[in-house]
């Protein structure tokens, strides 16, 4: 009975792979930094925001499982078939430069979480990280070792973050008041920033071919309807883990007035009450949301470029890794020889994004509402209508991104 059991857990953390690397790649340094600065600044009142970006999130992180589920090909290959393979090399190559772009940020996060720990410089983290991290791709079974690798940064995350909050208690009156919707003057931006970072349609459209390549490896033709909501789960930890850290920073640092730069300053602020031990605890949780992201996010951008260029979307393929590695490399490049993400890269990073993620999601939700493609996986009268505001979401967000680049 208890080796049935250990087998049904085990089972369960592996459903739960694609998810969780999803979950892994948008909680970021830089998704800390942001959820730091919306605690620190407006205290419980915007958890809210939290829910409402984690239910979009959800509806179209489904989505692309499903099409992931319903289709044989790629979903750039399903999109180079409709609108002909120009639009699916420019949504792979601009998704290959936000990827590259914003991989500086994660290698900084590995460096900063361990020079703090450590009290050395960011430098040798950030050559030896990246360095590990190119070495799985050599793994034979890079896909299951990935998996793993994201299950277990997820949970030293969780370990961190839960256990601050449990030294912190905070005030569950005023947590719960947080979810009513309001929005404290001046928070547009920051609340702008978390759902640009936190709804990430790049991420949810790369859970295609997660699914695809658990296919590939189990060969199963099968597939149970309870694997569908695998990657649900793990949207909803990347949004506990979104509303844990928010809550660590609205019960210790708005109090204070302090304001957060980056996570690394919340990690600094929480020791004078609770000692080394609780700002070592956060730091470990800073450096799981880099690592996994360094993974994750060099994973998108190596893999969609190669599969925009014609070279499969096979995580085993050399030509895959090879494209994967180069983003870890570049980002190791740029974070060694800045010491941070260069605001030049920030914005261009951001003005490549405002262009593709629209074209991504657009072209994501009809092909999702395509009966002869999709069969009885097409998207669901509520889902039609979920994404359609969710699309909405996005265009507004890319509106404003636009008008802040270029029309200031």
């Amino acid at each position: 009975m208890a080796d049935q059991k250990q087998s049904n857990v085990l089972s369960w953390l592996k459903g739960l792979g694609p998810g969780l690397i999803i979950a892994a790649l948008v909680f970021g340094p830089s998704k800390m930094t942001i959820t730091s600065k919306l605690g620190a600044n407006y205290g419980f009142s915007l958890l809210w925001i939290i829910a409402v970006a984690i239910f979009f999130m959800i509806i179209f992180t489904n989505m692309s499982a499903r099409i992931g589920y319903a289709t044989q090909q790629s979903l750039l290959s399903s999109i180079k078939a409709r609108w002909g393979k120009g639009a699916g090399i420019i949504i792979g190559i601009g998704v290959f430069l936000v990827c590259t772009s914003f991989q500086a940020g994660n290698s900084v996060g590995v460096g900063v979480a361990l020079a703090e720990l450590t009290h050395t410089s960011t430098t040798p983290w950030i050559i030896v990280f990246n360095i590990i991290s190119i070495s799985l791709l050599f793994f034979r079974g890079f896909y299951k070792v990935l998996e793993w690798l994201m299950i277990a940064l997820i949970g030293l995350m969780l370990l961190s973050f839960i256990v601050t909050v449990f030294l912190i208690s905070p005030d569950l009156s005023a947590t719960a008041a947080g979810f009513i919707p309001s929005m404290p003057a001046g928070s547009q931006g920051l609340v702008i920033a978390f759902m640009a970072s936190c709804f990430s349609i790049v991420g949810a459209f790369y859970q295609s071919y997660l699914v695809q390549e658990r296919r590939r490896i189990q060969q199963e033709k099968q597939l149970e309807q309870k694997k569908r909501s695998d990657s649900v789960t793990g949207i909803i930890i990347l949004g506990f883990m979104s509303a844990i850290v928010l809550i660590c920073a609205a019960s210790i640092l708005h109090p204070r007035n302090i304001n957060v730069n980056t996570a690394s300053d919340m990690s600094l602020a929480l020791e004078p009450l609770f000692g080394s031990y609780a700002s070592g605890l956060f730091l470990i949780g800073l450096f799981g949301a880099s690592f996994s992201s360094i993974i994750g996010n060099a994973g998108v951008g190596g893999l969609l470029l190669g599969d925009a260029l014609g070279y499969g979307n096979n995580f085993s393929s050399k030509s895959i890794r090879f494209f994967i590695a180069l983003v870890m490399l570049a980002g190791a490049i740029i974070a060694i020889a800045f010491g941070k993400l260069p605001l030049e890269l920030i914005v261009f990073a951001q003005s490549v994004t405002i262009f593709i993620v629209p074209v991504v999601g657009i072209a994501m939700y009809l092909i999702a509402n395509d009966e002869k493609l999709m069969g009885k996986d097409k998207n669901s009268s509520f889902v039609k209508v979920a994404g359609a505001i969710g699309l909405l979401v996005i265009i507004t967000l890319a509106v404003i991104n636009f008008k802040d680049i270029f029309l200031k």
